[in-house]
């Protein structure tokens, strides 16, 4: 797996912890999360009136999972006011391949050879370790973060099983999905005021274009994974874009100047052999 396909997932992992980052970077991230979100919806729209649409078998799929994405988004929103990237981002991203290879063997019948349900535990030990060595976490942080992880489990499944039902049209079921946040600037706009989206364009351009450009960063990276899960396991699929915590670290220190001490290191290491596992 990891020859071809896990190396366009290690890929999007980047582009994952890239967008992450971009978001986390923002001073108001319901803000840049929305404006992210208008640069996905876009381009979405021009991905679906040139492609064929994808099988109806898919279409409760495409549907559910766009509801989730839009809960996920206000998840994420939420985790990262109470947390640092370098906490919030491995608890959410660290419990979900475990989750998702659950999932995907209640709900998709997906056996898991015992070489990869170790490289799964490795990376998301590896990752949650990342997160609570020498930390202190409060309850509301944890909670914040462990809801945002069962998010992105909950949209892995359904999207696994949806893509497989699509016809193989992974390109155009993502766009149908990433259709719905559109939903997230009415959402802003229901709380906040249209002005609150609009009158900060012109003294936070930069943060706007960043915007912009993470939301695009999002819908390559996502998906990526979305034509990985036509054919690859869930849970290994899911285990390998989490990798992208690795990324965020490096990210959140160099650019973000978080700290990082060398037992995180140390669990960076249990991560990449956890992927070199998946690759076998």
């Amino acid at each position: 797996m990891l020859s071809y396909t896990g190396g366009i997932v290690l890929f999007a992992a980047v582009l994952h912890a890239s967008w992450n980052a971009m978001l986390h970077g923002n001073r108001d991230r319901f803000w840049s999360m929305t404006w992210m979100s208008i640069a996905i919806a876009a381009v979405s729209v021009l991905v679906v009136l040139f492609n064929p649409r994808p099988a109806s078998a898919a279409w409760p799929c495409i549907v559910a999972s766009g509801f989730v994405h839009l809960f996920y988004n206000v998840s994420l929103v939420r985790s990262y006011r109470r947390s640092d990237l370098a906490l919030a981002y491995p608890i959410a991203r660290g419990s979900s391949p475990l989750l998702v290879a659950l999932g995907a063997a209640l709900f998709a019948h997906e056996a898991i050879g015992p070489l990869h349900a170790l490289g799964i535990a490795m990376v998301s030990g590896g990752i949650i370790a990342m997160a609570l060595l020498g930390r202190q976490v409060s309850r509301a942080g944890a909670l914040a973060a462990l809801t945002t992880g069962a998010t992105i489990a909950l949209y892995t499944v359904i999207d696994g099983i949806g893509v497989r039902l699509s016809n193989s049209e992974p390109l155009s079921y993502t766009a149908w999905m990433f259709l719905f946040y559109a939903l997230m600037p009415v959402l802003f706009i229901a709380t906040r005021g249209l002005a609150a989206l609009w009158t900060p364009v012109r003294a936070e351009r930069l943060s706007v274009g960043l915007s912009l450009v993470g939301g695009l960063v999002s819908l390559a990276a996502y998906g990526i994974v979305i034509w990985a899960l036509q054919s690859g396991a869930m849970g290994a699929v899911s285990a390998l874009r989490e990798t992208s915590v690795v990324f965020a670290l490096l990210i959140g220190r160099v650019f973000l100047r978080e700290t990082v001490s060398g037992t995180r290191w140390l669990a960076c290491l249990v991560v990449a052999a956890g992927a070199v596992c998946l690759g076998l």
